[in-house]
């Protein structure tokens, strides 16, 4: 590969612009271990290139990242069919592989049961109509035929499926009842995080309060968008951190697991047009399981 620098610049710089699709930390570490040429020179990845030098570097070999053995994993399946089933996905437990993901997940673990699966939006998501954050806990529905998945997605999508959640969260909301309506994208300064901002995507969220506990907030959550982290961004934009959060929540109420359950699942199954309902309580390490009730959730209408 060659290039010819059009400005002063730092070589790895140089390189990330050049090769976007390369972090740069691979690059960096490519040219360290494999080198790269200016001027027919071999440079480190911090020399200041001028315009008009040349540069040139072996082929990159990308990264496998999407690792897709077969393991074998434990999962609590709550129903299942020819067409579909439903689990209840354990804490610390990814939904598809990454990029840098380097334990198995649950995708892994679906591979593992030797069943058919849909193709899914992407080939390393093969079965997965919707995901969860690797440290919520809670209800998924996994498509085992393409026309399951094609209907599944599309009931999220028109919101015609119903998700809602349970968790704890930092105060008090200022009503039983909050409809946070706030576009979320990338956090520029993190990319990590999801942040509200006015040119990200659409996000609604539902609450209702179930319970306040020595200040804090039992909430019940029901999403009619999807976004990534969308209601531990809502709960934290608006001044309520979830308690668990390590990413968006700060001091002590950052520590220990999250707080955040996907506890109901409703849709219309995809052969039999039959309607669907699904509720788990939370875990054992959940913050005060016992006050959650199946009838808050399964009833949006009811209060605590």
């Amino acid at each position: 590969m060659e290039f010819t620098a059009d400005r002063e610049e730092r070589l790895d710089q140089f390189l990330a612009r050049m090769i976007p699709d390369i972090s740069r930390s691979k690059l960096s570490s490519w040219i360290q271990s494999e080198g790269v040429w200016v001027n027919g020179v071999e440079r480190k990845p911090s020399f200041k290139l001028a315009e008009g030098m040349s540069v040139s570097l072996g082929e990159v070999m990308p990264t496998p990242i999407h690792d897709l053995t077969p393991i074998e994993m434990d999962l609590d399946v709550v129903y299942e069919d020819d067409f579909l089933l439903v689990l209840n996905k354990a804490r610390g437990v990814a939904t598809h592989p990454a990029p840098g993901l380097r334990e198995a997940t649950l995708v892994n673990a679906l591979l593992a049961r030797n069943q058919s699966l849909s193709q899914g939006s992407e080939a390393f998501r093969p079965g997965i109509v919707h995901r969860l954050d690797k440290e919520t806990t809670g209800l998924m529905v996994i498509a085992k035929t393409d026309q399951a998945h094609v209907q599944l997605a599309t009931q999220i999508a028109e919101k015609s499926a119903e998700r809602r959640y349970v968790g704890w969260c930092k105060g008090q909301f200022p009503n039983p009842r909050l409809r946070i309506e706030a576009p979320i994208s990338r956090d520029s300064k993190d990319r990590r995080k999801m942040a509200v901002h006015p040119d990200g995507k659409h996000a609604l969220t539902h609450f209702k309060v179930l319970k306040v506990v020595e200040g804090d907030t039992l909430f019940a959550a029901r999403l009619e968008t999807g976004r990534t982290h969308q209601i531990r961004v809502h709960c934290v934009s608006s001044g309520h951190p979830i308690l668990g959060d390590s990413i968006y929540a700060t001091g002590d109420w950052a520590q220990g697991p999250l707080m955040l359950h996907a506890a109901y699942l409703g849709f219309e199954h995809p052969e039999t047009k039959k309607a669907m309902a699904f509720f788990v309580p939370p875990p054992s390490d959940f913050r005060a399981p016992q006050l959650v009730e199946e009838s808050q959730i399964t009833d949006w209408e009811s209060y605590s």
